[in-house]
């Protein structure tokens, strides 16, 4: 009997039935695995139709991804959704093994165990009070301020912000030219707030660190050679110290609060993927997690019915 949830000729389509005669017979499943694999592979077929998929042999790798994001969204616990994806695998290597799909898109389907934990992603509210903790009392405060901003401002791996250099930084088209992994070049935008940090930085303090050492580096240390990356995790460390911020930051810390901050306001994720410089636009969507995350707080704390 075909699966009740689903409509006959859905399921017939799917071979909803033939998978649930595999689960009994020739997988001598347990009855409890074989309920649960039909009630996800039900869910999931469900979701294909939805998606325009006539037939198994239409669902892609892509659909199978964002299937898995969904149950995410759905509020489900990561061991139910790493069941669903062996419920997923099952069903398509069943597909294959009887030769109703050519190709198993479910091969390299992540499980949630899989998917990277993200580091602590600061809030706009402690970004700001992070770049306004350096005071003119301090004798580096123009570098750290310009650090600090171009470090966010860009969203900048470590090794990009201490690496760049004078002719790097086009303050008059708001960019600033990045040479990430492998020397690959990307140019970034960068706001008011680091276009001014940067040139204060130049006029006023970066010609009297400058010792004859600095190689074209844009940001020097005090003794006027480029700054090292313990160097800047020191600087960043003293200032989240003095700014009272209690989570865990790192430099890379402002790399995922630009990301995911661009992501609230609604950015596009392809221009995103551009402004990190990731090869691949499966790297920038772990970031969409957090913005999912925020969104449902947004919902629970401001909607009447939430």
């Amino acid at each position: 009997m075909s699966n009740p949830a689903l409509d006959d000729a859905v399921a017939r389509a799917f071979y909803v039935e033939r998978f649930d005669d595999f689960l009994a017979l020739e997988q001598g499943a347990a009855y409890q695995t074989s309920k649960a694999y039909k009630l996800d592979v039900a869910r999931f077929v469900t979701y294909a139709k939805v998606k325009g998929a006539a037939t198994p042999g239409d669902v892609g790798a892509r659909t199978l991804r964002e299937y898995i994001y969904y149950l995410k969204d759905l509020g489900l616990a990561p061991a139910s959704i790493r069941r669903n994806v062996s419920a997923v695998r099952t069903y398509f290597k069943f597909l294959v093994g009887e030769g109703l799909v050519v190709r198993d898109p479910a091969e390299r389907l992540e499980t949630p165990k899989k998917w990277r934990t993200l580091p602590e992603v600061l809030g706009v509210d402690e970004v700001a009070k992070l770049l306004a903790t350096p005071s003119l009392d301090e004798p580096l405060a123009f570098r750290d301020r310009a650090m600090l901003e171009v470090a966010y401002g860009a969203g900048l791996r470590v090794s990009e912000w201490i690496s760049l250099s004078m002719r790097d930084v086009l303050l008059q088209d708001h960019l600033v030219r990045v040479f990430g992994k492998g020397s690959k070049e990307r140019p970034v935008p960068i706001g008011r707030s680091a276009i001014a940090a940067i040139a204060i930085y130049l006029r006023e303090l970066r010609p009297k660190l400058e010792k004859g050492e600095g190689k074209g580096i844009l940001f020097l240390n005090s003794r006027g050679a480029p700054l090292s990356r313990m160097g800047a995790w020191k600087i960043l460390r003293k200032y989240v110290d003095k700014a009272g911020i209690l989570k865990p930051v790192s430099p890379h810390t402002l790399r995922h609060s630009f990301a995911t901050h661009l992501l609230e306001g609604g950015a596009d994720l392809r221009a995103v993927q551009e402004m990190l410089g990731h090869v691949d636009i499966s790297t920038t969507q772990i970031y969409t997690h957090i913005d999912r995350e925020y969104l449902r707080s947004v919902h629970k704390q401001f909607h009447p019915r939430a």
